[in-house]
């Protein structure tokens, strides 16, 4: 049977688990002085007080670390562009707040990462991954031939279908 803590005790338990000092949580508490020292520490063997403390610290640190569920429910927001990032920019008038969805990059993985933690042996799905990878690949090798600029050589262009050229596998030129 578990034996409910006087107002004195949990106060004491409360304090001792903000500041870690038994002296101080005795004081707080509203201990005398005088006996806090030894007071706090004999609060600290009495089992009720200790279970109490001992809950009290396993509820806290289970609130601060992210479970897997949790974990798995971010990356699926990410992953389904859900989640969206703040970009904080400053200006000379001042400084801007805003918030953009993850990038392509990001988002695959993110779906990746999902798919470490739920392996499955299935070629499908292993195929999707391969072709998503590649999509995002192709589409920054295509923005990176867009944002070329206008006075660039046919030799930066050049370096740019031959980045494409890798990731597709094959010949842009149809050679």
């Amino acid at each position: 049977m578990v034996r409910k803590l006087t107002p004195k005790q949990q106060k004491f338990a409360d304090e001792y688990i903000k500041s870690g000092n038994a002296a101080d949580a005795a004081r707080k508490a509203g201990y005398s002085k005088r006996s806090a020292r030894s007071v706090g520490q004999e609060n600290l063997t009495k089992p009720d007080i200790k279970q109490y403390i001992d809950e009290q610290m396993a509820e806290i640190a289970s609130r601060r670390i992210m479970d897997a569920t949790e974990a798995v429910e971010l990356l699926t927001r990410i992953a389904r562009g859900e989640e969206k990032e703040t970009v904080i920019s400053s200006t000379p008038e001042g400084v801007y707040e805003s918030r953009k969805e993850a990038d392509l990059k990001t988002r695959i993985s993110a779906v990746k990462e999902i798919l470490k933690r739920y392996p499955g042996d299935d070629k499908l799905v292993k195929a999707q991954i391969r072709k998503a990878e590649a999509d995002a690949d192709i589409a920054e090798a295509k923005a990176s031939i867009m944002n070329a600029s206008t006075d660039s050589t046919e030799a930066k262009v050049s370096e740019y279908l031959d980045k494409l050229d890798d990731v597709l596998g094959g010949d842009s030129d149809g050679n």
